[in-house]
């Protein structure tokens, strides 16, 4: 499976000279763009990391994440996400690819097909949904989604000031296998995860000040809901049953109102890169001759 070892990372510069640090697995095959999960990193998506993976990955830590900085000017909001995302298309020498994203990852994959058409060939969305996430929260349980924003939007704000307090206990959290299958027991992870890569993904996540993360939550839950009826490319809905961050029935929505989408729902959680990665580069390496087909 993935490694650190198995990543080139460079610096690159937005368009408001923020400096990200963007990242590639320098495999052969099409460009594919991972627009990631709030806060994540690139190890969550251990199939598509590998050298024979069929594709050549590129990707970016978001702003104030990982090896990228903090803007001066605090823009965080996704006009801020697309400029960064064509910033990295731009710095591996490409102008389109197909769009892996994940959770708010999602948002920036449909935002950037509408606004820049000619940037995105295809869309992969992997326990997301193209705008309004936070209503979408706690569908397997069933509650209402202005409830369920209202809930999300209070926690979000809490963690602006409480994040501070909590910072020094999150980042000291020591990762080990035993504190990895704790994690897995709770199933906000399914048990399915490989333990080692659970550990590699959650402890550069937990690295990331809560307060911060916070704040790019906030930014991220104004981001409305995307006209689809401007998404002309192959698109793939990959779903969990058990995802209380992004509903599956939502997502089934969505895909239902783009003209020939794929959607599937497994088991899983929100998680599904870590838990099905290789249904994930299965479901990936299907949409890839679908829009090899559609261009032909």
């Amino acid at each position: 499976m993935s490694s650190p070892s198995l990543l080139r990372q460079i610096d690159v510069t937005s368009a408001d000279g923020t400096r990200l640090r963007a990242w590639t697995n320098d495999g052969h095959g099409p460009t594919v763009l991972v627009s990631n999960g709030l806060g994540t990193n690139p190890h969550v998506w251990p199939t598509l990391l590998q050298p024979d993976s069929g594709v050549r990955v590129i990707g970016w830590y978001h702003r104030g994440i990982g090896g990228s900085e903090r803007p001066a000017s605090g823009r965080i909001h996704m006009d801020a996400h697309l400029e960064d995302a064509i910033a990295v298309l731009s710095a591996f020498g490409t102008d389109s690819a197909v769009v892996v994203g994940w959770s708010i990852g999602v948002n920036v994959a449909f935002e950037l097909a509408a606004q820049h058409p000619g940037r995105v060939r295809g869309i992969l969305a992997v326990a997301g949904v193209p705008g309004g996430t936070f209503s979408t929260t706690l569908a397997p349980l069933r509650v209402p989604p202005i409830l369920a924003n209202t809930l999300m939007l209070t926690l979000a704000r809490s963690a602006t000031v409480s994040g501070h307090a909590m910072a020094p206990v999150t980042r000291r959290i020591p990762w080990t296998r035993f504190s990895v299958d704790l994690l897995r027991m709770t199933r906000i992870i399914a048990p399915t995860a490989d333990p080692a890569l659970v550990q590699t993904a959650v402890q550069e996540f937990f690295a990331t000040h809560p307060a911060w993360y916070a704040r790019m939550a906030l930014a991220a839950s104004r981001h409305g809901r995307v006209s689809l009826s401007t998404i002309g490319v192959p698109t793939t809905f990959l779903a969990g049953r058990g995802d209380l961050l992004a509903g599956a029935p939502a997502m089934r929505t969505a895909a239902a109102r783009i003209p020939g989408a794929r959607f599937r729902e497994m088991s899983g959680t929100h998680f599904i890169p870590l838990e099905r990665p290789d249904v994930v580069l299965e479901e990936l390496r299907a949409l890839l001759k679908r829009v090899e087909a559609q261009e032909a």
